[in-house]
């Protein structure tokens, strides 16, 4: 016995003291990250350098973006390499072709590799912020806002950044909106830099807020700090009821979603308060069921439209308080249209609402074609870059130096670039044309509704012919049919 137990020892022994198997070393790899090369705002290049004991039979990159979605994204690429256990890799991110993130986006990696058995290893995950380079960035923090900036002295940043926190403290003390993670305030010098940096972005773009990114970019220069704001006010706004509302159920009425914005830069301007009472005092409202959609892309219905809106809204706190609107909020987020919403949290519809929204602003009664819907003939919302996946962009342009900003809500199509794939865009602040009369549409859109109206008549007479078509196949096979049962049966 006790010899059987010394052999046993001995043999455990030998075992602990033999050299590994040959197939624990094709298991060993050195995978050296050799970081990234940016482009901006054109491309994004992954570098790595692998070693192996083993052949190097495949190399993955994965990569993702930290952002809101409705679940779990991871993007792979194959890149070209050299087989051998030896080989450096690399792979190019081309944004033209795919869309491009906003700048300040937050890029995570890693790499992947496997050997001609099957036995792979996994690196270390990497994180890289994509940002144009060519500016000296420089930042500043206040509790969950960071405010980036560059070329303006440090005091301009620090009342911005001010600014934005006591927007963000009264917004929640009036609300309860608060936001729920950090969110990055990228601050251009001006507004043909914050152009360049954004790919597909109309001309007239000043200002976005990425509510799936936690990110606000505007342009301001030292001289438009007033402007600059109130601007960060209504897109931080927008940042914090999109957390609040994201769903990849439905979506926020466009109504509620400026209305919210405007209440959270302060409220109305002096001019804008005194359109919308000459509105009131006209009976010239919009229903509120139109503001749903797309605002009117000319000037005077436009800031009627966020005038209105921002009423409603107001109204909607003042009489309910702020906690059922927060409830409000939730039930969008959870897939609810508005109407369902709001006949849960209010016991309303959208007439009713607008009827006691009427009565309170002493307006007149609502007419019963205020109960319709009004069409959109333009699509909405216009694409300002084209991402694979997105919640809305909201974007601002600043006004002119000692001058009010015109309004151009979401829906307006000022030298828009049409990007497949692009969602959820609201357009929010821009200039007229001002070679035509205010009220006066372009050559273009005088001839949308005719051309809807055309389209619609042919495609109602195309389904007419493949119904009748449809029909007549049915009844010829049944009469077929009847025709050979009746043979069989002679």
């Amino acid at each position: 016995m006790h010899h059987l137990w010394l052999t046993l020892w001995i043999l455990l022994l030998a075992g602990v003291a033999l050299p590994p198997h040959p197939l624990a070393a094709q298991s060993t790899w050195v995978i050296t990250d050799q970081g990234v090369e940016i482009d901006f705002p054109n491309t994004l290049t992954f570098q790595a350098q692998i070693e192996s004991a083993a052949p190097i039979a495949q190399v993955i990159l994965e990569y993702g973006v930290l952002r809101l979605t409705c679940g779990q994204v991871q993007a792979r690429a194959f890149p070209d390499f050299t087989p051998g256990t030896t080989t450096a890799v690399s792979w190019t991110w081309e944004m033209r072709q795919s869309g491009s993130e906003p700048p300040g986006a937050r890029i995570w990696y890693r790499w992947r590799v496997r050997d001609g058995d099957g036995t792979e290893q996994v690196s270390a995950d990497y994180e890289v912020v994509w940002l144009d380079q060519q500016h000296d960035w420089h930042s500043i923090s206040d509790g969950m806002l960071t405010l980036h900036w560059y070329d303006s002295p440090q005091p301009f940043a620090e009342e911005l950044l001010e600014s934005a926190v006591i927007a963000l403290e009264a917004l929640s003390a009036t609300t309860g909106v608060v936001p729920v993670s950090p969110v990055d305030l990228y601050i251009y010098a001006s507004t043909t830099d914050l152009r360049e940096a954004v790919l597909y972005a109309p001309g007239w773009t000043g200002g976005q807020a990425y509510p799936a990114y936690d990110i606000v970019l505007i342009g301001i220069s030292p001289q438009q700090i007033e402007w600059g704001k109130r601007t960060i006010a209504h897109e931080l706004t927008h940042v914090l009821v999109g957390h609040l509302t994201f769903s990849c159920l439905g979506n926020v009425p466009t109504w509620l979603d400026e209305g919210i914005a405007v209440y959270g830069e302060g409220g109305l301007d002096a001019p804008s308060t005194a359109r919308l009472e000459t509105a009131i005092a006209q009976d010239q409202l919009l229903s509120i069921r139109s503001l749903s959609g797309s605002f009117s892309e000319h000037p005077d219905k436009a800031d009627l439209s966020y005038s209105q809106s921002y009423s409603i809204v107001n109204f909607l706190i003042n009489a309910y308080g702020s906690q059922s609107l927060l409830d409000l909020f939730s039930t969008l987020r959870d897939g609810m249209t508005i109407e369902a919403g709001l006949q849960m949290v209010y016991g309303l519809d959208l007439d009713s609402l607008e009827d006691q929204w009427r009565e309170a602003v002493g307006a007149p009664a609502r007419t019963k074609a205020g109960t319709l819907p009004t069409a959109t003939l333009l699509p909405s919302p216009v694409p300002t870059y084209p991402p694979l996946m997105a919640l809305p962009v909201a974007t601002a342009v600043p006004a002119l130096i000692d001058e009010p900003p015109v309004a151009m809500p979401t829906g307006a199509t000022a030298n828009p670039t049409a990007v497949a794939g692009a969602t959820g865009v609201a357009i929010e602040d821009t200039a007229p044309d001002p070679s035509l009369p205010a009220g006066q549409s372009t050559p273009l859109d005088a001839l949308f509704p005719r051309i809807i109206a055309i389209g619609l008549i042919a495609c109602a007479v195309l389904m007419m012919f493949l119904l009748a078509a449809v029909l007549l196949l049915v009844y010829t096979r049944r009469r077929q049919s009847t025709v050979g049962s009746d043979e069989v049966q002679r």
